[in-house]
């Protein structure tokens, strides 16, 4: 088993299919098992409507930040709104950084808010290389940047075979959030 003092890499979890937050979040359970302290910043959500947002708050080591406006992100209008929630994220980021007091830092939809032109790649990765050895990192989100992947130990891509919605079928609540 590995000792926390192992832990240091970066996982960045992609693609257009199903299962990209909650890979992230799988994670985090584990390691709030193993007793690991874990940070999950939510880029582009609010509300803790979600199923593991809310079971998040049940375990304990694993904290939730969400920065989103409530609505979805029109990536052809992003709003001035949109551009302050992402603002809030990084500003989060840094301090959590800088502060310490997680063992696991999750970046859920960091992919997709930087494919939005909401943060720049250059800069998160600025903010992670000035992070404490010893901090794990995963970042979620379809269509993520080239910079990440090459940068990144762990790159899983989540595909689509077959999905409901494009049966016309509504997200339904504890199965797609």
């Amino acid at each position: 088993m590995a000792a926390i003092n192992e832990l240091g890499k970066i996982h960045v979890i992609t693609g257009p299919g199903k299962g990209k937050t909650t890979a992230a979040f799988g994670l985090a359970m584990r390691a709030s098992g193993h007793g690991l302290r874990v940070c999950i910043i939510q880029f582009m959500k609010t509300g803790e409507t979600t199923g593991e947002a809310i079971a998040a708050k049940r375990l304990k080591n694993i904290e939730v930040a969400q920065f989103g406006t409530g609505k979805f992100v029109n990536p052809k209008r992003v709003t001035k709104a949109d551009q302050a929630c992402a603002r809030e994220a990084m500003d989060y980021l840094k301090r959590r950084v800088e502060g310490g007091g997680c063992d696991i830092l999750i970046l859920d939809e960091v992919n997709v808010a930087v494919s939005f032109g909401l943060v720049r790649a250059e800069e998160i990765l600025k903010i992670l290389r000035s992070r404490d050895e010893g901090i794990e990192v995963v970042l979620t989100g379809r269509n993520a940047p080239n910079e990440f992947i090459e940068c990144a130990d762990y790159v899983s891509t989540i595909d689509s075979k077959k999905h409901p919605h494009s049966e016309g079928l509504n997200p339904r609540e504890g199965v797609e959030w």
